[in-house]
């Protein structure tokens, strides 16, 4: 999957995502001298983690890539100071931030950058950060984020996000597992991954079957499978390399209290909401087809590796039911198909999971790889759900105020929509191709119209 992204990047698709984080100055604080402060603690790491430390490397006659670590890291190409003209609003913010997720990463340096943006109104600063997705995926980049944070406001931490050192003390806080004896689970477990490297595990096998079985049957309920039904729209188009990105936050418990009153689960509520919106934005375009758009959604495994680089995930495709008028009919019809996405994965292993994820995204990580995405698009869009603080938290006495994921757009999906949970609210960040998706901040009000839309079914 890794090796996907890398393969897969062009002018046209970047294959890096990244973070705008909102924060508030603490009492008191200048902003001048604060924001020094937090610049000369991004930079100061004398041993960096994987992968803000390490570059890419060619092996295999030019086939292949791995990481090496980059002796002459240029730390002030990489963590940069910029500036909106003040009073700086969040459209101007959003307008920034959509500039800097456009460009390339260069491949000669590690594959990274950080940028802390002064000038906004109400005594707020924001920090954007990007990095490629061969080297993070969301779970990861929030296990960097949450090293920087922490509950108390007088607290200071003088390390590095970036720093081995931050990583260090995150492994440190994990609870301690005392050391066993390899035992039969483990043995088994050896023999497990050696059938895998040369076949397909029984496991694995009856889940393709069931997932070939509804792909070819198509049916209206149920089990909703990659290119079951992926109608052309604006979302379906080709992309070209200027971005668009704006921003909201909405309320936890509002989102939980449907979720509990429609007998769901959050990210049931999170995908029906999202759909709702993409089915008021197509209708004033004139352009909502009969067939429902579909969405991939990520399901985070547990990491590959110590560090957290690279990506473990599996995915799931929901049936977002755009088609269907009714909100309490489109809800059902979203639960009913992430249900049977999960019941297929229910007593499968993080390895058969990533394994069964592989060959059923193969095709699609194929078409973005060779830029026919538009032509053979595997589902209409990606919504991911990533887990963030679960309290108020601050940096170095600087509140947080939002942390908005900014995604990557391929040619077929023009758009991505990923939520966070920061303490009581979930934050939205909508990344979307300029030219294909037109105004997108209007999925901003209509993401608000949707979830009222579910208040009243629910209730509430």
């Amino acid at each position: 999957m890794d090796m996907a992204f890398l393969l897969a990047e062009s002018r046209e698709t970047p294959m890096h995502v990244g973070t705008l984080a909102l924060f508030r100055l603490p009492d008191g604080a200048d902003e001048q001298e604060f924001l020094a402060e937090q610049l000369a603690i991004l930079r100061s790491p004398t041993e960096w983690r994987r992968p803000f430390g390490h570059r890419l490397e060619k092996r295999r006659l030019g086939t292949d890539y791995h990481w090496v670590p980059d002796d002459r890291l240029d730390v002030d190409y990489h963590v940069r100071h910029s500036a909106l003209p003040k009073p700086g609003r969040y459209r101007e913010l959003f307008v920034l931030a959509s500039r800097l997720h456009q460009t390339l990463l260069d491949r000669h340096r590690p594959l990274w950058e950080a940028h802390l943006i002064e000038g906004l109104q109400g005594r707020q600063f924001a920090a954007y950060a990007k990095v490629h997705h061969a080297g993070i995926d969301g779970a990861g980049g929030m296990r960097v984020a949450s090293s920087m944070l922490t509950p108390d406001p007088d607290a200071r931490i003088g390390y590095s996000p970036f720093s081995m050192e931050a990583h260090q003390v995150a492994m440190a806080a994990r609870p301690e597992r005392p050391p066993e004896p390899p035992g039969e689970r483990e043995l088994r477990a050896v023999a497990e991954v050696l059938r895998q490297s040369f076949g397909v595990s029984k496991n694995v096998f009856d889940r393709l079957r069931i997932y070939a079985r509804s792909r070819i049957q198509r049916e209206a309920e149920g089990l909703t499978t990659a290119w079951a039904s992926s109608p052309v729209t604006s979302f379906s188009s080709k992309v070209t390399g200027a971005r668009r990105f704006v921003a909201q936050s909405y309320s936890l418990p509002r989102m939980k209290a449907v979720a509990k009153a429609l007998r769901g689960t959050l990210n049931d509520v999170l995908l029906a909401v999202c759909g709702g919106a993409l089915r008021k934005y197509l209708l004033s375009l004139g352009e909502l087809p009969d067939a429902p758009l579909t969405a991939m959604t990520p399901v985070a495994l547990q990491a590959k590796s110590e560090d957290g680089a690279g990506n473990a995930l599996g995915a799931l495709t929901a049936n977002l039911a755009t088609h269907l008028d009714d909100p309490a009919a489109r809800f059902e019809l979203t639960k009913a198909s992430m249900d049977q996405g999960k019941s297929l994965l229910h007593d499968m292993t993080p390895r058969e999971i990533e394994l069964f994820t592989q060959l059923t995204q193969a095709p699609a990580l194929l078409v973005a790889a060779l830029g026919l995405g538009d032509r053979f698009p595997p589902y209409s869009t990606v919504i991911s759900n990533v887990p963030g603080p679960r309290e108020v938290s601050y940096w170095n006495g600087a509140r947080l105020d939002g942390m908005y994921p900014v995604s990557a757009v391929y040619h077929g999906f023009a758009m991505n929509i990923t939520v966070m949970s920061n303490a009581d609210q979930l934050d939205f960040g909508v990344t979307a191709c300029r030219e294909s998706v037109p105004s997108c901040q209007r999925i901003i009000d209509h993401l608000e119209d949707a979830l009222v839309e579910l208040e009243d079914v629910a209730g509430l």
